[in-house]
């Protein structure tokens, strides 16, 4: 009776095989003598070894480039292939191997509208074994709140994607109505398709930013006005750097007067979306657990049933995709990840309403606009993508 391998025992038999590879090559360099003989021989099979001790001899060389230069070309590989950075005192003897992401690639009928029935309720599940270990354990399984994956907690430290100090907040959310995303779905960078991330990467470097580093107001400043002139040959009005100013505080809400390489690697990635795809391209991309929502939150604002909700209910349904923590101030610009929008009845939904009234204009032309459920999906399909992520932060800004 066969038995089938999860990959944990995939990724140790891999490793075992590595290893005695690498002890083979240890064995061939200490057999000078058996080399010397087969040299003077010259036959066929001491030019293969003498290729081999040339391609250890140059393998060798090669870590003797400058720190810097190393470093900066594996942040750049990690930029390019959609990986965080590594975690400091990263153990690899007792860790897991992590998954190698590939990247989207784009479909001939991706353009074409996709068939979103407001009335058609999707059946939604998750899978039954965590995603790294393939091992079902019931209840101790933490289910991510945008795709069907589940994980183990000790799975994901052993990959080195939960630390010590978000454990207790995985544990927290995961089971609530806030939810927890997964590694895959927590990194927007990985909805790029190679040629995406490709135009990207030429843009930070024109604009000399450093992968994986922190950005004051002023780079990121600075940032937006070079990306607007290489793209519009103008510079940047003064009402578009205030909105830059807007979405960099939007990226702050600890105030710490920078934003993390993470969060404007987000930010960036989700605006290039907006820009390289069409909207239903986007549709696209949302999950079954994210239409549900998407169908309560319209069903939730259209009270007579007609099919259609007023703009302005649907400008705070964009606003809505956003959750704060519990233990920050209430702002709707300081906010996290949420699995949907508020309930009209809630508190917060309430408080929230109160001090939109103040930014968003409650004109009769604006509510007089009627917006159906396929014009609500398209308005509010980047802001739904936009609040995958864990991080406090908002990553795109909903219009005031």
């Amino acid at each position: 009776m066969g038995v089938l391998m999860s990959r944990r025992q995939t990724v140790e038999k891999v490793q075992k095989v590595s290893l005695a590879v690498s002890a083979f090559k240890d064995g061939l360099r200490e057999q000078p003598s058996t080399r010397r003989r087969a040299e003077a021989g010259g036959t066929r099979r001491g030019t293969l070894e003498q290729a081999v001790q040339e391609g250890e001899e140059e393998a060798l060389a090669g870590p003797s480039q400058p720190e810097e230069t190393s470093a900066g070309k594996a942040a750049w590989e990690r930029l390019r292939d959609g990986r965080g950075v590594e975690p400091e005192e990263f153990d690899r003897a007792n860790r897991f191997t992590p998954p190698a992401f590939i990247r989207p690639k784009r479909e001939l009928h991706d353009d074409e509208p996709p068939d979103i029935s407001l009335e058609q309720r999707e059946q939604v599940l998750n899978d039954e074994m965590c995603e790294i270990c393939e091992v079902w354990t019931a209840e101790s399984l933490f289910p991510c709140r945008v795709c069907s994956r589940v994980y183990h907690d000790g799975c994901l430290r052993r990959m080195g994607y939960l630390q010590s100090d978000s454990a207790v907040e995985v544990t927290e959310t995961a089971h609530t109505e806030t939810g927890w995303s997964c590694y895959y779905c927590d990194n927007l960078n990985l909805l790029l398709t190679e040629e995406e991330m490709y135009s990207l990467m030429e843009n930070l470097r024109n604009c000399k930013i450093i992968p994986e580093t922190c950005l004051t107001l002023d780079d990121f400043l600075h940032y937006k006005h070079l990306v607007h002139k290489q793209q519009f040959e103008q510079p940047m009005a003064e009402a578009q750097e205030e909105q830059a100013t807007l979405q960099f505080s939007a990226l702050d809400p600890d105030k710490k007067g920078h934003i993390e390489w993470q969060d404007f690697l987000s930010h960036e990635s989700i605006q290039l979306l907006q820009k390289l795809r069409p909207q239903n391209a986007l549709l696209r991309l949302l999950t079954a657990k994210e239409r549900e929502r998407a169908r309560a939150a319209f069903l939730a604002l259209d009270q007579d049933s007609d099919g259609f909700i007023g703009e302005g209910e649907c400008r705070r349904a964009q606003h809505g995709w956003f959750r704060k923590h519990q233990k920050e101030t209430p702002s709707c610009n300081v906010s996290i990840s949420h699995v949907g929008p508020m309930s009209e009845s809630s508190p917060a939904s309430s408080s929230s309403s109160k001090s939109q009234e103040k930014t968003l204009p409650s004109t009769e032309q604006e509510e007089a606009r009627p917006v159906d459920w396929p014009g609500f999906l398209r308005e509010n399909v980047a802001y739904i993508l936009a609040a995958r992520p864990n991080s406090a932060a908002l990553h795109l800004q909903p219009p005031a």
